[in-house]
């Protein structure tokens, strides 16, 4: 136990220097380190003569203790005198307890509390707590700043400073006017992320827009409160829903943070948070706000209004409805009641729109969530706000209608004619349905009545029901879903399987939600079989088979008067995709009634397109001669069909086949035809495919080089390797090729750009694959801990998704000798400790280790 430490009632002095980071640079490495040998000179003496111990030094920081209080406040005085003539200067923070003093120094809160008192201050200030306050006498020039909120300190409290010196707000989590909303803050983690994200990213005008009642505000004041500790000068509320007149906004701002010169005079060079409630009716002081803005560079302004300010600089948020379990834990606990099925289907039904959650949990005293939801068809007029609600907000159909009576005659039809799309439309569906402009669409956009975004305008359900009304109120609407439905027809019919294939599909994913309402209300149910067998590329390549399966079944139950060609097309692609779901059973009957209609119909490339599903159910369940033989009758009828389409997939389907059976010439002259034909046909995705399989082929035999070619050309169609914007999976059969021809640098960097695609696609084998290959990147630089984790993080990753670590033996093969030694060097026990630590990681959390973590 140190001997020379006070106990008892002790008074800490806490000292860091401000800017010694910029002051280094400024200065020199020298010229600094003299500054920096006078300025712990100058903190020693003072302290020593006032009979302070140093407990600890670290950098430029000091920690003395001292036995009175007014001892460590001269001692504080001294320091700051001395230097305010220099280039260094300290923050010196105080504050009194009864530490437990031990054989390395203090343990207990009052250290931690006094490190936090400390760094609220700046340079040249002496802060103090209300604890060391009441031990000095009123000879001491003390001014009370208030109380604050200090970082992981649960209660507020009262901060002091030695003298009557101007500095800048303290550095507290307290300084902010931010209303207290009257209710909890429900659900939004996701959208809380996402707008502290763009800030903290950089946006300094960041706007969120949306129709009444999408919860904009709440979500805002929750955002703000979050970064009060942020902002040094403070993070401020400013309400403009009752202003009118544009020029008083600047001056509202002003009252608000005290201002007693211009607004951005005031602001000036303050870190600054302003969140500007409620500026849509005021909008016209947008191009004020941005002067102010770019005059103070370390101002953030965050927006709710129904339109952007569209300023330069400013960043939309769009706010969507809540998430499915957000919206029934909010009507839950508006309510007073328990989650239900029927407060689910409610919410869901209510679009999980705050606004209508809230109106219909209003109504929760006098209709059970059951009665409500029987209700609903009525739900516009139903759900009524109270009485201290503003009047656009007393029902749901006030919020809507309070924008819509605004609007032009010809935005109001064009609003109504947009309501067929269920999924919302891009510019030109909206042009050929609706027969819209860019202007209306834009102004609509802007009173956000419609919402833009990744290229298609769409409207939140609750209001295109509100749209759809009026719209089936008008006597246009026969010929207005006639011309929805025809436009999805003609889409579908424009697949092609060249280089354009990837962007037909595109297209029609962007267009699933109107496939799904038009199966729905197909003018009759041939013509919507049609419309769903001839989207099979769609529900295949999308990962839609469920889906697809169970819509064309229901199809063919009710068009049982269909032609023949139609219902053998439509009962093919249910059983292709019954194979694809490995239903064999269902698979089989499907294909059989599929033949026996095609040999009344007359239709060649389906009958081809039939024995070549026939042949891959037949090699996924193991009976690999007859996949062969199917296979090669399909390649048959291909040539007879002129399905040139099907070709280098059945070649592709044949050459796996061969692989398998181990007949490997065979396979590589398949696989090479295969690949003349996609690229024959200009399919990109083709080409790509059956390459990363060659380049495989040759990984497994050691042909590193080969491997490394076929890769990097399978990544042309995603323009080249290194950075490419690819299918992980091929990326990482590239990144071994790399590392097994010693291009190690290349490996990881494409490794690292891989993983982070993985991440984002939540692909965990594949990334389970990346970080195998990491760590063995990190072995052979020795780093024998970071490869450990990184193994155990790949291995765990793979056994909670129920895979096996076999799934990684094929590319071990590249580098296994590598990971051993690194064991070797690590011993048993360090390395089985390290996997363990590893195996715990999530699959984010590997990530980040990955790219971020210390070896």
């Amino acid at each position: 136990m140190r001997r020379d430490l006070p106990s008892g009632t002790v008074t800490f002095l806490f000292t860091d220097v401000e800017g010694s980071t910029k002051l280094l640079h400024e200065l020199g490495a020298g010229a600094y380190a003299e500054k920096l040998a006078e300025h712990r000179r100058v903190v020693r003496e003072a302290c020593t003569a006032r009979g302070g111990v140093e407990v600890d030094t670290q950098g430029d920081a000091f920690f003395v203790a001292f036995s009175t209080a007014p001892d460590a406040l001269e001692a504080a005085q001294a320091i700051t005198e001395e230097l305010a003539s220099g280039q260094i200067t300290l923050r010196i923070g105080l504050h009194t307890g009864t530490p437990l003093r031990t054989e390395e120094g203090y343990v207990g809160e009052d250290v931690h509390f006094a490190a936090r008192v400390a760094a609220s201050g700046h340079g040249g200030q002496v802060v103090l707590s209300q604890r060391t306050r009441v031990l000095l006498d009123e000879g001491y020039a003390i001014v009370e700043l208030g109380e604050h909120r200090l970082k992981d300190i649960p209660e507020p409290v009262a901060i002091y400073q030695l003298g009557d010196g101007r500095f800048p707000p303290l550095k507290t989590i307290s300084n902010t006017n931010l209303p207290r909303p009257a209710s909890s803050f429900v659900g939004r983690e996701r959208e809380l992320s996402e707008l502290l994200a763009r800030i903290e990213g950089g946006a300094r005008l960041l706007t969120l827009t949306g129709p009444g009642g999408s919860g904009k505000t709440r979500l805002a004041l929750e955002a703000a409160a979050t970064l009060v500790s942020e902002y040094k000068a403070g993070v401020f509320w400013v309400g403009l829903a009752s202003l009118r007149d544009p020029v008083l906004v600047t001056d509202t701002i002003a009252r608000t943070l005290g201002a007693k010169d211009s607004l951005a005079e005031h602001i000036g060079e303050r870190e600054l948070l302003l969140l500007l409630d409620n500026l849509e009716q005021v909008i016209e002081a947008a191009p004020e706000l941005s002067s102010v803005l770019q005059r103070c560079p370390n101002l953030t302004l965050l927006v709710t209004s129904r339109e952007l300010l569209r300023v330069q600089g400013e960043v939309e948020y769009p706010v969507p409805p809540l998430a499915e379990v957000e919206a029934v834990s909010l009507f839950s606990e508006r309510a007073q009641t328990t989650a239900s099925d029927y407060i689910a289907e409610l919410c869901r039904r209510l679009d999980n729109l705050p606004l209508a959650v809230e109106l219909a949990a209003a109504r929760a005293k006098a209709l059970s969530p059951a009665q409500l939801l029987e209700r609903l068809s009525q739900r516009l007029d139903l759900l009524k706000g109270g009485r201290d609600a503003d009047p656009r907000q007393q029902t749901l159909r006030a919020t809507i209608e309070w924008s819509h009576d605004l609007l032009t005659e010809e935005e109001q039809q064009l609003f109504r004619r947009l309501s067929v799309f269920a999924g919302g439309c891009a510019l030109e569906a909206a042009a050929e349905v609706c027969d819209a402009d860019v202007d209306p669409l834009q102004s609509l956009v802007e009173k956000s009545l419609l919402r833009f975004s990744n290229g298609r305008y769409w409207m939140l359900e609750t209001i295109r029901e509100y749209a759809s009304e009026r719209l089936q109120e008008s006597e246009e609407a026969h010929a207005v879903r006639r011309r929805f439905f025809d436009s999805l027809l003609a889409l579908a019919r424009e697949i092609e399987f060249g280089s354009r294939q990837r962007e037909w599909l595109e297209r029609v994913q962007a267009e699933h939600e109107n496939v799904r309402a038009a199966l729905h209300v197909a003018p009759s149910p041939e013509i919507g079989l049609l419309l769903a067998a001839d989207l099979v590329e769609f529900w295949i390549c999308k990962g839609h088979v469920r889906e697809g399966r169970l819509r064309i079944e229901e199809l063919l139950e009710v068009a049982t008067g269909a032609p023949e060609e139609i219902r053998a097309k439509g009962t093919l692609v249910a059983g292709e995709l019954a194979v694809i779901q490995d239903d064999y059973a269902d698979a089989a009957a499907l294909l059989n009634a599929a033949e026996r209609l095609f040999a009344r119909a007359d239709d060649a490339a389906g009958r081809a397109r039939l024995f070549l599903v026939r042949g891959w159910m037949a090699f996924l369940t193991g009976d690999l001669e007859a996949a062969v033989a199917f296979l090669e009758q399909g390649l048959q009828r291909i040539d007879a069909a002129r399905g040139r389409h099907l070709l280098p997939r059945a070649l592709r389907m044949l050459a796996v086949v061969e692989r398998r059976r181990a007949n490997d010439e065979r396979a590589t002259v398949l696989e090479e035809r295969s690949l003349a034909a996609f690229r024959e046909l200009g399919e990109e995705f083709g080409v790509s495919m059956i390459l990363s399989d060659m380049a495989w082929t040759a990984l497994c035999r050691g042909d590193y080089e080969r491997a490394r070619r076929l890769a990097n050309e399978s990544l042309a169609p995603f323009g080249g390797s290194i950075g490419a914007s690819a299918d992980p999976a091929t990326e990482h059969t590239l990144a071994l090729a790399l590392f097994g021809v010693g291009e190690r640098t290349d490996a990881l960097e494409l490794a690292q750009r891989a993983l982070r695609a993985a991440l984002d696609r939540h692909d965990v084998v594949c990334g389970s694959a990346l970080l195998d290959l990491l760590a063995a990147v990190a072995a052979e630089s020795n780093a024998d801990v970071r490869a450990a984790r990184l193994t155990g993080a790949a291995n765990g990753l793979l056994e909670r998704v129920g895979a096996s670590a076999k799934e990684l033996e094929a590319a071990r093969a590249v580098y296994a000798p590598i990971l051993d030694r690194a064991s070797e060097r690590a011993g048993s026990t360090l390395w089985q400790a390290e996997l363990a630590f590893g195996a715990a990681l999530g699959f984010r959390e590997s990530v980040e280790y990955a790219l971020h973590g210390d070896a």
